[in-house]
């Protein structure tokens, strides 16, 4: 690879920078909130992000999957790229369109969807996930179209719907329609560290599990008619947490956090007055399992604790898989995609990376599973959900860059 070539890319990145900036505010003033969260989905800003792309001569790819509780009855995702010497392969990035709720707007100090520039962040929600990482390597693709840079392979974008509550609608729908080739290298950059030194190629294993518990509703002045099912379910959750976090200990040095979780969380209103015993109860568990061990494992003895939960007090419990993704294998450090990354995040941001696991789940874990070796990146402050997330301007304009050269240092 010529020095020169790496620079042209980056100052033509540069030369974007104002651009980019004012795309990236206009994207995040179209709300993209999943469908599934209560929100308009990913059909406006697609259409925005398509119409962009075939203003700047891009031929667009659309594959709109069916979904009747979505507004206009599909879930969009769409695709660009440029052509490389072997087609026959394609390098990968691939982010996310849709977003998660704002949460209480009372703990937003601007309007999540009115995106606001101040002291070189940009505030929004969805600004760093997935944002961010969307509008980088679409003008990390638009730098190497631009300047007419010669490509081992193809290289190309996806921009994918419903992330956020489990990709039915988004990558599972194309990798069940076999969009993807198992020597095509994917890069998802929707996973980071404020220095970028961190690339991570191993995701734990995920299970939503929703518990509900069963007693009997009565007046709370006559409690020995009834079965209070929020103090059983209280008594349940805590057995279940002490067996879980007790159990599976095994330590995995791959991963920041190095053992499994599992964590209660959300919980559902049960009676809507202080005055009544309530006779159902539901809450939420949520377990990231290193790939050591097996789900239905995690399974199995919850509900053994719940049997034993039953038989003590009469209740009943019902158990609901919300989501559960079984960990797919750790990407080889010595892969092709994880020795390109490593070299473009050394070239251009400056930093020797390292190889890490992380807890969360992307995209990425899905295409392990179906055997396409994937490398997650990026440079971010790792406030995604919060309220009040931004991105940087500065992290927004390298990871372009970085995006860029990887097909360069080939």
């Amino acid at each position: 690879m010529k020095p020169e070539a790496l620079g042209r890319v980056e100052s033509a990145v540069d030369g974007q920078a104002r651009k980019m900036r004012d795309f990236f505010t206009d994207m995040l003033r179209i709300n993209a909130v999943n469908p599934r969260m209560g929100g308009p989905g990913e059909r406006e800003r697609a259409g925005f992000i398509e119409k962009f792309l075939k203003e700047n001569g891009f031929s667009v790819e659309r594959v709109d999957v069916k979904d009747d509780g979505a507004p206009g009855g599909t879930r969009p995702s769409i695709s660009a790229k440029i052509a490389g010497r072997d087609s026959r392969r394609t390098l990968w990035y691939i982010s996310h369109m849709d977003t998660v709720p704002e949460g209480s707007r009372s703990l937003w100090k601007t309007d999540p969807f009115e995106p606001v520039v101040k002291d070189g962040k940009v505030y929004a929600r969805g600004a760093e996930d997935n944002g961010q990482s969307l509008v980088a390597s679409l003008f990390g693709l638009l730098a190497l179209k631009e300047v007419g840079a010669e490509l081992p392979f193809d290289v190309g974008v996806w921009f994918v719907a419903d992330e956020e509550f489990g990709s039915d609608y988004g990558i599972k729908a194309l990798l069940g329609r076999k969009v993807f080739k198992k020597t095509d290298l994917v890069v998802v950059p929707d996973a980071g560290t404020p220095t970028g030194a961190d690339i991570e190629i191993a995701e734990k294993g995920l299970l939503w599990m929703k518990v509900t518990t069963e007693g009997k509703q009565v007046h709370a002045s006559l409690p020995k008619k009834g079965l209070n099912a929020h103090r059983i379910g209280m008594k349940l959750a805590l057995e279940m947490d002490d067996a879980l976090n007790g159990k599976y200990t095994e330590r995995n040095k791959l991963f920041d956090y190095p053992v499994s979780s599992f964590e209660p969380t959300k919980v559902e209103p049960n009676v809507g007055n202080i005055n009544t015993i309530p006779g159902e109860d539901v809450f939420y568990f949520d377990c990231r399992v290193l790939p050591e061990y097996d789900l239905e494992s995690v399974v199995r003895d919850m509900k053994s604790t719940a049997l034993r939960v039953e038989r003590r007090y009469g209740a009943k419990v019902r158990f609901e898989k919300v989501q559960m993704e079984p960990a797919g294998p750790a990407t080889d450090t010595d892969s092709e995609v994880a020795v390109l990354l490593e070299k473009a995040v050394s070239a251009v941001a400056g930093v020797k990376p390292r190889f890490i696991g992380i807890g969360g789940q992307t995209v990425g874990n899905l295409f392990r599973k179906s055997g396409i070796p994937t490398a997650v990146w990026s440079t971010i402050d790792d406030v995604p959900h919060e309220p009040n997330e931004y991105s940087k301007l500065a992290n927004l304009v390298n990871d372009a860059k970085v995006f860029a050269s990887v097909p360069l240092l080939y």
